[in-house]
């Protein structure tokens, strides 16, 4: 359809005498774009769009054979570059090598959807922290409104921040000893080591709890209800990258040096994990069977291509044994990659994601950029929480974390 519209306008143009039609109508699209470009402070310039590309002029001239077309593109183009982006300056350029009217009228229509788009965004990013502000004035004032009806609307939060800080105090001892290929970070040190306990402490470890709550417990905090499903996504996607991490850090052992450095071959066994775990997190014996065939299939085709002696019947039954344990939830290997994922999504709240993946924790590398996607949507997603219901938040954690001496102070100086 678009063809056959611009097909029909050279018909027009090049008809005798010539029909304007269509490219009137044309032009008052262009000048309703450029218009729409400008910015409040631009006056004098929407005053000579609009003189310039006067539609009831423009059709007097096309009714006695006077429309100049190459001069208003020419003008159009002038504007075009006085108002695009710089990113689109190179395109804007192009289009003044055009000869043929109707292909430069087209092209022009799609730049300018171009800089429209860019003008959408540049409004969105302008306002964006106005929306975000209103927003949380606006959640907050809701969810005062609730807690002047149910004084007690708070209760299971309270208990949330006090197992939380309770955690922080007496943390859990880790589950097992981690294997060989998975080394401390910096960053487990340096955790480790701080030994003050603060208000954020243990905010950041109550946020963290959230990522493997049960879900029979109906207790969940008043202040992520909202956030509920989203923060179910993010568990489920934790799920799903510990299983891939720890099937691509078993299958590493045995490949030798070659193959794990091959960023192809990892690539490629990544992609095959993840779309066999797609839709089967429920069923993940019978996922992981098909990924030990797949694995294995790959691993030997590759040892083949690269002049190596294949796996032997021993080491294949070991990897597939190791791949099919994974299952278990008490899996040392995958105990220990879901403790790494969660320290990286802990330091994505304490430092920021970049940091936290300049430092990323051994055996999880792998997935790094996964790791981004889904510590960028945890981080977000909890720092809009915290700036929503950090008064209330700071009020619970004044009773407690301190004496009533001690709250204001303390408060005070985190």
């Amino acid at each position: 359809m678009h063809n056959a519209f611009w097909d029909h306008l050279r018909e027009q143009l090049t008809a005798t005498p010539p029909d304007y039609t269509y490219v009137l109508q044309l032009l008052k699209e262009i000048k309703e774009i450029l218009l729409s470009l400008l910015l409040p402070r631009q006056s004098r310039l929407k005053s000579q769009i609009e003189e310039v590309m006067d539609v009831e002029l423009l059709k007097q001239e096309a009714d006695h054979g006077a429309l100049d077309v190459s001069h208003l593109s020419t003008y159009i183009l002038s504007m075009m570059t006085m108002l695009c982006a710089p990113v689109r300056d190179e395109e804007v350029q192009k289009l003044e090598s055009i000869a043929d009217p109707v292909q430069l009228l087209r092209e022009i229509f799609h730049v300018l959807g171009l800089m429209k788009m860019d003008m959408v965004n540049f409004t969105i990013q302008s306002i964006r922290p106005h929306l975000q502000e209103h927003s949380i004035q606006y959640e907050r004032a809701k969810f005062q409104e609730l807690l002047q009806r149910m004084p007690n609307f708070l209760d299971h939060t309270t208990k949330w921040l006090s197992q939380a800080a309770a955690e922080v105090v007496t943390p859990p001892p880790p589950s097992c000893d981690p294997p060989e290929q998975i080394i401390s970070s910096p960053a487990d040190e340096t955790m480790k080591g701080n030994a003050i306990i603060s208000p954020s402490m243990v905010l950041n470890q109550g946020y963290m709890n959230l990522l493997h709550w049960d879900p029979d417990n109906e207790e969940f905090p008043e202040t992520v209800m909202m956030d509920r499903t989203r923060l179910q996504e993010i568990q489920f996607q934790l799920n799903q990258l510990t299983i891939l991490a720890s099937v691509l850090l078993v299958t590493n052992s045995y490949c030798g040096p070659k193959l794990p450095s091959s960023p192809q071959f990892v690539d490629r066994l990544k992609q095959i994990i993840k779309v066999l775990l797609e839709g089967n997190q429920s069923r993940l014996n019978e996922a992981l069977l098909s990924i030990s065939d797949q694995v294995l299939q790959e691993i030997q085709q590759a040892l083949t291509d690269l002049n190596l002696p294949a796996l032997s019947k021993d080491n294949v039954a070991s990897l597939s044994g190791q791949i099919h344990s994974v299952a278990k939830e008490d899996n040392c290997v995958r105990s220990i990659i879901d403790q790494r994922i969660r320290l990286f999504l802990k330091g994505c709240l304490i430092r920021g994601v970049q940091p936290s993946l300049r430092d990323l924790p051994g055996g999880i590398t792998a997935i790094e950029e996964e790791l981004a996607e889904m510590g960028q949507r945890f981080s977000c997603l909890i720092l809009h929480n915290q700036q929503v219901f950090g008064p209330y938040y700071a009020d619970i954690l004044k009773k407690v974390l301190f004496s009533p001496q001690e709250s204001e102070v303390s408060m005070d100086s985190t």
